[in-house]
């Protein structure tokens, strides 16, 4: 479980393809303190940790994970937005965070705001996921609020901070991005589908 609030960002060093997996070696400021077996979420993808050498680490991803997410996009070089799991009793700054990417949105606007950015994305609405005007959206990881909900569409508003501390500093219009929709707008959507 995972808040959207991202720590720092990583560094791809090498991809390493072994069947229908990919090996992903990852650059961090945050090498040192994880573990073997420990989940990170990369670009919002929940991914564990198979193995530590000095400054880096390495995942594993599987094919339905590289299917479903940007992953397969990646380039040694990237930069890629860092979470490590929550610990129980902190605080939930962001918004309660699977790891579990729905599907790939793509940026189709950036809007500079005087002093701020308007990132527009669109996504496949055929697979069911909705936002609502102020909710919670996990974009790349980076939990954030809607503003401009449609149907297939919505928008978030970048302050400086998050610009500077993540990885939207680097996106055009084209660029494929991660997206996870609200947990809980997911099970009511699931129950109304029901009835």
């Amino acid at each position: 479980m995972f808040t959207g609030i991202i720590e720092t960002l990583g560094v791809v060093q090498e991809i390493r393809k072994e069947k229908d997996n990919i090996h992903i070696t990852m650059d961090s400021s945050i090498t040192n303190e994880l573990k073997i077996d420990q989940s990170v979420a990369h670009n919002g993808v929940c991914l564990t940790v198979v193995e530590i050498k000095g400054n880096s680490y390495t995942v594993t991803a599987i094919d339905e994970t590289i299917q479903k997410t940007n992953l397969g996009d990646w380039k040694t070089g990237d930069q890629v937005n860092l979470e490590r799991a929550m610990k129980l009793g902190d605080r939930l700054d962001g918004h309660i965070v699977q790891g579990h990417v729905d599907q790939i949105g793509t940026c189709v606007a950036v809007e500079n705001a005087n002093g701020s950015w308007i990132y527009t994305f669109e996504y496949d609405e055929t697979l069911n996921n909705i936002t609502i005007e102020k909710g919670s959206i996990t974009v790349n990881g980076v939990s954030l609020t809607v503003v401009n909900s449609k149907k297939n569409q919505f928008s978030v508003a970048i302050i400086p901070y998050t610009y500077e501390h993540t990885n939207f500093n680097s996106f055009k219009v084209g660029a494929k991005i991660n997206l996870e929709f609200d947990v809980i707008g997911k099970y009511v959507s699931r129950l109304y589908s029901i009835k």
